[in-house]
């Protein structure tokens, strides 16, 4: 496989692959959800309306007539949901090889998940959590499986707060801030479950990737704002498209070279665009303590919730 310039045309047979894509309906997640699908792989697209999403599964058979995708609800803003959603997954499958935790919301306003956490780490972390932690048994099982968190360059910007997590009553609170904490959060996530994988030998690995600064419906908090509208001309050349912007992730989830704690995103400046390669995240990402604080308070706010070992 080129390293240089890795492409859908890369990815190997995905026959009898079971892949799971959270917010497979659009932008990152429908890509992936299109070319995991067109190479064999039997994908389950999660999304939070079932109807745009038999409308994106609809549109990918419509151009590739063989693909095996199955639509199932899953609300990563309703921790019953994602319980729920787990229930119905487990029933039906016993092996999962790829959870591409994609999902996620981008700069919004401060309001509450139903279950009333802060909602971009509400959803971006806190669901994708606790829906691994509940499919956790049957990725181990399944063997050679991946979790694949999806990050951001905006982890950079995020600034862990065991105080205050969730920016109680909007206290502190800016769309960024939130935003960047989410994504340093993924990154936290990522790398200590796989410190738990090597030290349990468990044959899965956990990874992540990044965009870049893809075209997509995440900024649509963003794109109306007169600075935005004032500079999306100069912002163009450096943006790619949604396709391009989900090869990172894609390349994470298939690559038989990727090893688990790896990172990819973007090759070109400053990893806004370009082809996917393994790339770096800052020191932030990789402070354990800050991981394992982060794990043991999770684990409390879900478990508080909903009782994430009961399935």
């Amino acid at each position: 496989m080129s390293n240089n310039k890795w492409t859908t045309d890369d990815i190997p047979s995905l026959s009898g692959k079971v892949i799971l894509v959270t917010g497979g309906n659009s932008g990152l997640g429908y890509e992936s959800v299109r070319a995991l699908s067109a190479a064999g792989a039997e994908v389950i697209l999660a999304s939070r309306s079932v109807e745009k999403g038999e409308e994106a599964r609809d549109s990918i058979i419509k151009e590739f007539s063989g693909a095996k995708i199955k639509v199932m609800q899953l609300d990563l803003g309703d921790l019953s949901s994602v319980k729920e959603f787990a229930e119905n997954f487990l029933s039906e499958y016993d092996r999962l090889d790829v959870l591409m935790n994609n999902a996620g919301i981008m700069t919004t306003p401060y309001f509450l998940t139903k279950d009333g956490l802060e909602a971009q780490n509400g959803i971006n972390h806190y669901g994708h959590f606790a829906l691994t932690r509940y499919l956790l048994d049957t990725i181990i099982k399944t063997g050679g499986a991946r979790i694949v968190n999806i990050s951001s360059n905006a982890h950079k910007a995020g600034k862990m707060d065991s105080d205050d997590p969730l920016f109680k009553d909007g206290a502190g609170y800016t769309p960024m801030k939130s935003y960047g904490r989410s994504k340093l959060s993924n990154l936290l996530f990522t790398y200590e479950l796989q410190r738990m994988f090597d030290s349990d030998g468990t044959n899965a690995i956990a990874v992540a990737a990044h965009p870049g600064f893809s075209r997509t419906n995440l900024i649509r908090y963003i794109d109306k704002k007169f600075i935005y509208k004032l500079f999306s001309p100069l912002l163009h050349p450096v943006s790619q498209s949604a396709d391009m912007g989900a090869l990172p992730q894609i390349r994470a989830a298939v690559d038989p070279a990727v090893k688990g704690g790896e990172y990819y995103g973007p090759a070109g400046f400053a990893q806004m665009k370009g082809y996917p390669v393994k790339v770096n995240s800052n020191a932030a990402s990789h402070d354990r303590e800050a991981a394992r604080k982060l794990w043991k308070l999770t684990e409390e706010l879900v478990d508080s919730r909903i009782k994430i070992n009961d399935l």
